[in-house]
């Protein structure tokens, strides 16, 4: 593609030239060089085709992709991103939450197999102190640990070329706009895109020393809004502002989490009674929430008595109550199958009957079951 100019259409700052590659490798990064007015500087686009071994995804992307426990060791050096994907591969194994995005990324490798890398991966070349350059991923960093994934789950011995295309300025708002295209966000990762829309509007740029990337983020809440800004952040985001604060409130939760939220794709709606409830109570009413399918309603009627308990200085462990869990998961039960027709309904009982048999549960089902429909029976003739 021929260079030329393009006039930019939105006010958002671009990304710093100097980038914390430098101290992710261990070395000092450079100083930053000076540059021209934006106005002379040429959005220079070209097309080339790269093996992800040449590549590093932007650690302050709003969206995380690489499991937290590996994001320090990869960023910083430590393990290439083909053994990153290799202990991906091994947490996924017992973790199904980091098995979804897994089939997701894998299912994208697979597409590329068969009719090719449709759209390519944007990014810009940066130096680093030793001499070597290295290409920073603005957007599609999917579409990299896609490829990754399917080199290594394939034990392919070959590195695959992806296509890149090499623009001038990156842009934290190319970036959130792609994410939101590419796949609906979380909760989380919503919070994590509005806070950095409004920290590049104020241009508030990532520490490279930071070794938590959410504290970047939740920098955002701290910030007084200056007039405008979320007029100007409304059109990406699609959201208005009593919901873009909401969804800033989720960074209030600690780290792990986040992190956790963020795995299992929980709805800022059941992160809000979470978020209400005392800071001792939140791990496992996130962990129970996660667990049992809970919806925001059920939450909430099992937070109020920790909520309580905490106001008379009685918190304990056992605050939620498990039989409220329980009775919870049989209202769904008994709701899914009165909503079906006869034929349906047998059908699903046929279904749920040969599971419990293939998993082996049905005798201990079954014993819990009598139980059950004794302790009715003596409730129904009181």
């Amino acid at each position: 593609m021929s260079p030329g100019t393009r006039k930019r259409s939105s006010a958002f700052d671009d990304f710093p030239v100097s980038h914390p590659v430098d101290s992710l490798q261990g070395q000092a990064p450079q100083a930053k060089m000076p540059l021209p007015p934006k106005e002379e500087l040429p959005e220079i686009e070209r097309i080339e085709r790269l093996k992800p071994s040449q590549m590093l995804p932007d650690r302050f992307q709003p969206r995380h992709l690489l499991p937290h426990p590996l994001r320090n060791a990869f960023f910083s050096g430590q393990i290439d991103c083909y053994q990153a994907t290799a202990k991906w591969l091994a947490l996924a194994r017992g973790e199904r939450g980091y098995q979804a995005e897994i089939d997701r990324l894998l299912a994208m490798g697979t597409s590329f197999e068969d009719h090719g890398q449709i759209k390519a991966i944007t990014g810009t070349w940066i130096s680093t102190s030793d001499g070597r350059y290295i290409f920073l991923i603005e957007t599609g960093e999917r579409r990299f640990w896609a490829a990754c994934l399917r080199t290594v789950a394939g034990h392919s011995q070959e590195e695959p070329r992806l296509r890149v295309e090499v623009v001038s300025h990156p842009t934290r708002q190319r970036q959130v706009l792609e994410n939101r295209h590419a796949e609906a966000p979380s909760a989380v990762g919503q919070a994590c895109e509005i806070a950095a829309l409004i920290l590049a509007e104020l241009d508030i740029q990532p520490d490279p020393e930071l070794t938590d990337e959410f504290d970047y983020f939740r920098r955002a809440q701290a910030q007084r809004m200056p007039e405008g800004l979320w007029e100007r952040v409304t059109p990406i985001m699609q959201l208005t502002r009593p919901r873009m604060v909401q969804l800033l409130n989720v960074l209030k939760l600690t780290t792990p989490l986040l992190e956790l939220a963020d795995r299992y794709r929980l709805p800022e709606r059941v992160l809000r009674p979470i978020l209400a409830t005392p800071q001792e109570q939140r791990e496992r009413m996130l962990r129970l929430s996660i667990r049992n399918n809970l919806t925001s309603d059920e939450v909430e009627e099992l937070a109020r008595p920790a909520e309580e308990t905490a106001r008379s200085h009685q918190a304990s462990a056992g605050a939620v109550q498990p039989g409220r869990i329980a009775v919870s998961g049989l209202r769904r039960f008994a709701n899914a199958l009165s909503e079906l027709d006869e034929f349906s309904r047998a059908q699903a009982l046929d279904e749920i009957a040969d599971e419990l048999v293939a998993r082996r549960q049905a005798d201990d089902l079954m014993a819990l079951l009598d139980e059950l429909s004794r302790l009715v029976q003596v409730r129904l003739q009181r």
